[in-house]
């Protein structure tokens, strides 16, 4: 049975206002805990669509840039204090919308409150530097300048929290912003830039367009008047997003896949371990890019490390994110379940050996769900699929080692380098760790799952465009330089 009956209808946010797709058409937002539950409606926009919204951002930019970064800044921390207020709204909508347990969701959003907090501060910082000219009688220094439209392309997975750490230093640096959500989590996102309106931001400075990645995501990477495109999501299509931008000298920024280990030391806290893998794997369904998936122990610990495992594992609750005792959610969507089971399913044809899950789970209550049960293999070695491909869901593959270098050697094995973890006591393990892994995020007696708003994060090999997000490190890409002379 269907409750679509009095779900509202979401529309695009331009130029300060509120207003409905050219197209007039719109579609289902739906809970991945019940495919019948339909959160909302969101517009099917179009190519006009997003015109309208660039234009906008591009004639709001222009009086934007000349506040003072103090002025910019007090939007973000009404911004902020708006979220603050919604913020269990805003959290139940992400749990019904995209799956995660509700604290996850209120820990998302308090994250994003925070991140609008910090650049808030950002914009009392220094933009330049005085640099010593050859000429006595002159002055030279640099500043820094904003891109001008920024496209933001955000995927469903921290419907909160990566919008926000992309549209919070782009707006401080003096950029004005175009949301592309994914259309999984375009409600959530709808909330978030009602804080936005509701805190006053000048018309046209904040913009949302809903739709098709194909539509409204390719044709921000192919806007002639975006000067600078942000996007986290798959490989596949972080390099078309980047190949467009590219063609027409758009700055961009990509932050995609991840395939991260973590790993067992022979002297690790093994109680530690077993906490950091389950968490770092298993919460929030596995659908994070810092996500653990492979987890490489030392031999002399081997069996130890997978007995205290399972015996977590086995005690997970699978459910409804908005029940208090349900600790893991459903996939976002059916096609990311069908693509975890296709994956599962490949582990076993290829020979690892199932210690747990692997399908739907048997409750007929969670059957109009997208769930699927915490999944372990143990057997696995690194020409195996499962071992090299992104999963993204709830998998996690047990990967045996005789020494330390082999470890190391195994973690690298793969295409990605996003972020890796280490379990031990050594000294010699940690800085041997340090130095070799080839990840952008590395963590040691911490699980891989963990990014602060305040540090740079980004990914290695083909997990980014190897430009940084977040902390102060994000005036990089969201800002020029511009070198000033001045001649007495």
């Amino acid at each position: 049975m269907s409750t679509a009956v009095n779900a509202p209808t979401y529309q695009n946010f331009i130029n300060g206002e509120w207003s409905p797709s050219v197209s007039g058409e719109t579609v289902s937002s739906i809970s991945p805990a019940n495919k019948n539950e339909v959160v909302g409606y969101i517009q099917l926009s179009t190519a006009e669509d997003l015109d309208r919204a660039v234009q906008s951002a591009k004639h709001a930019q222009k009086a934007w840039r000349k506040l003072a970064g103090s002025a910019r800044g007090e939007f973000l921390y009404k911004a902020a204090n708006v979220m603050e207020k919604r913020l269990n709204e805003i959290a139940e909508t992400m749990t019904r919308e995209m799956g995660k347990t509700l604290p996850e969701a209120k820990g998302e959003t308090a994250r994003g409150i925070a991140i609008l907090r910090y650049y808030a501060g950002e914009g009392m910082r220094k933009v330049g530097d005085v640099i010593p000219s050859t000429d006595a009688d002159a002055l030279m220094f640099t500043t820094r300048v904003p891109l001008g439209v920024v496209g933001v392309i955000a995927p469903w997975n921290f419907p909160v929290a990566i919008p926000i750490w992309k549209m919070a230093p782009a707006l401080i640096y003096g950029n004005s912003v175009v949301l592309k959500p994914a259309q999984e989590t375009a409600v959530t996102a709808s909330k978030v830039i009602e804080c936005f309106a509701e805190a006053g931001f000048p018309a046209g400075v904040v913009n949302l367009v809903t739709g098709k990645g194909s539509v409204i995501g390719q044709g921000l990477a192919e806007h002639s008047d975006v000067s600078g495109i942000t996007f986290t999501g798959s490989n596949q299509v972080g390099k078309q997003v980047g190949q467009a931008a590219l063609a027409r000298g758009a700055k961009y920024q990509l932050e995609m896949g991840g395939k991260n280990p973590v790993i067992v030391a022979a002297d690790a806290d093994l109680d530690l371990a077993v906490e950091g893998t389950i968490s770092g794997g298993l919460r929030s369904t596995g659908q994070k890019c810092t996500a653990t998936s492979r987890v490489i122990v030392l031999s002399e610990v081997y069996d130890e490390f997978r007995e205290k495992l399972m015996a977590k594992v086995r005690t997970i609750k699978v459910g409804n994110g908005l029940e208090g005792d349900t600790w893991m959610g459903p996939c976002a969507n059916e096609n990311q379940l069908e693509t975890v089971l296709s994956y599962i399913q490949k582990g076993i044809e290829e020979g690892a050996v199932l210690l747990h899950g692997g399908g739907r789970p048997e409750d007929p209550a969670l059957a109009d769900g997208f769930f699927v049960t915490p999944t372990v293999f143990d057997n696995v070695n690194s020409s195996m699929t499962i071992s090299k491909e992104e999963i993204f869901g709830p998998v996690l593959a047990l990967i045996k080692v005789d020494t330390m270098e082999q470890a190391i050697e195994a973690a690298n094995e793969v295409e990605f380098g996003l972020s890796a973890s280490i379990y031990t006591a050594s000294i010699s393990n940690l800085l041997t760790f340090i130095q070799d892994m080839e990840a952008g995020l590395v963590r040691v007696n911490a699980e891989t799952a963990g990014v602060e708003l305040q540090a740079p994060f980004g990914g290695m090999k083909q997990s980014s465009s190897h430009s940084r997000e977040q902390g102060q490190a994000a005036i990089e890409f969201f800002t020029a330089i511009k070198t000033v002379f001045v001649k007495a």
